[in-house]
């Protein structure tokens, strides 16, 4: 199938200036070259044009003009494909690309499959699975922190370490193996410990790798958190406040919100998403029991929750039960209304918050007032300290792992280990060497050094035509 000439719309359906048609393989330019008319005195056709230049023309398709177009001919192998590259760049709008597209299918391509660019470029050597990934989470990316650390990933810094880790793992498989092949030979005293140090230290670098899954998958996928609180008691007010503008109704009637309104905002460089529910209590209405049902259903998948207690009103026996039931949940107590005459004092807060089983309350409080937004930046920084540890810094962004790594790192991890733990205890060197392979074949997963077809399959289908 990669002997095929393929061909996609690489830009979004819809309306704009533009729209680029992306083609690519052994015959990109012959395919082109029957559908594209030069115009002008500097333009020329695909087969005759230099690498990386552009020309004016237009596509035709059975001697009839359908659009003006500029020509992009990037020859192999400097293109992202390594193969010769053709991008047309004709009018936006659903028509236009859809006819300029039919105009190069008619000429020999074939419609390119979900990620078959990039998965071109991972078949010819341009990049590997890591940074292919990478590309992914480029376009995908909802923050400017996601951004960068899908760009260190595309640079190859991730790759570059696990490469390394590879080549140790490697070397000493190496070793072990040669004394296989000579077993007269034992392995020396501080030969030994000098494999076990390698060992070690493979095991000590991939616990730091590790650590960084987590943040990667939350800079990835973001956080879920809901606002759950008393009717009236600023929810909707304070999504509005989270998101920079009126998204949510806000009105002094009770029951306002009977259904969950999702919104996305970037909150200290990590894309949260925030769903605002129903008030809880409860309630002989059907519509408005549904949707305290569903209050609870949001509140039971959520990864955050921001209970806000209305500090205008004393404490009640509902805010009591509301914050023992959800006490199981990673949560951040808020005291709204606190520009008003407060009642509800954060020595009680605490003291409930403590009574239904949170540990160290007192940093879970924030006081909040939704109508002149005080409070609302110490918010923020208690929403990222409570689900990110430590710092965000450039090095950790290098190195951000997503759950596929994860899971082959922690199986070269525990191979790794058992295989020391056999060198030893002077077992065989054929058990140290089943398990060294498992765990150099785990790493190179990453990497797309020892992959799979379903691997690929799996990975490449989820991205999108013409990328």
């Amino acid at each position: 199938m990669f002997s095929d000439t393929i061909a996609a719309i690489a830009t979004p359906i819809g309306e704009g200036g533009i729209a680029v048609i992306r083609v690519s393989g052994l015959e990109a330019l012959a395919v082109v070259e029957r559908c594209f008319r030069p115009a002008g005195k500097s333009s020329k056709s695909p087969a005759k044009a230099e690498s990386h230049t552009i020309h004016y023309g237009h596509v035709v398709r059975d001697g009839q003009v359908i659009d003006e177009v500029m020509l992009a001919v990037l020859r192999a192998p400097r293109t992202f494909t390594r193969e010769d590259t053709v991008e047309i760049s004709c009018h936006g709008g659903l028509l236009p690309a859809k006819l300029v597209l039919d105009a190069v299918l008619s000429s020999g391509a074939r419609p390119a499959q979900p990620g078959e660019f990039t998965r071109r470029a991972f078949i010819n050597g341009r990049i590997d699975l890591a940074q292919a990934e990478a590309v992914a989470d480029l376009i995908h990316s909802r923050t400017e922190l996601a951004l960068q650390a899908a760009n260190e990933q595309l640079a190859g810094k991730l790759s570059a370490r696990i490469n390394q880790l590879r080549d140790d793992l490697m070397r000493v498989l190496a070793h072990v193996e040669a004394h296989i092949d000579f077993p007269d030979e034992d392995i020396a005293p501080d030969t030994q410990a000098e494999l076990l140090g390698k060992l070690r230290a493979g095991v000590a670098f991939m616990d730091a790798l590790l650590r960084t899954a987590n943040e990667g998958q939350i800079l990835r996928r973001g956080i879920r958190v809901a606002i759950l609180g008393r009717p009236n008691a600023g929810k909707s007010s304070l999504l509005n406040q989270l998101l920079g503008h009126d998204r949510a109704i806000v009105s002094p009637v009770a029951g306002t919100t009977r259904d969950t309104i999702e919104e996305t905002a970037n909150i200290r460089g990590i894309p949260v998403v925030f769903i605002d529910t129903a008030g809880l209590r409860d309630s002989l209405d059907e519509i408005e029991a549904e949707g305290i049902r569903r209050s609870r259903d949001t509140a039971a998948k959520a990864d955050l929750i921001l209970h806000v207690i209305d500090a205008s009103e004393p404490l009640t026996e509902a805010d009591a039960h509301w914050l023992a039931e959800f006490s199981a949940n990673k949560r951040i107590l808020i005291r709204n209304k606190v520009d008003l005459p407060t009642h509800a004092s954060v020595e009680e807060l605490q003291l409930r918050h403590l009574e239904s089983g949170i540990r160290d309350p007192a940093s879970q409080v924030v006081d909040m007032s939704c109508t002149t937004a005080a409070g609302l930046e110490e918010l923020k920084d208690a929403i990222k300290n409570a689900v990110w540890s430590g710092q965000i810094g450039g090095e950790m962004l290098q190195a951000m792992s997503s759950s596929r790594h994860q899971d082959a790192l922690q199986r070269s991890r525990t191979a790794t280990i058992r295989a020391a733990d056999a060198l030893a205890g002077g077992l065989t060197l054929e058990l140290v060497a089943a398990d060294l392979r498992l765990a150099v074949g785990a790493v190179g997963e990453i990497v797309g050094k020892t992959s799979t077809e379903d691997l690929l399959d799996s990975i490449f289908s989820q991205f999108c035509l013409g990328k």
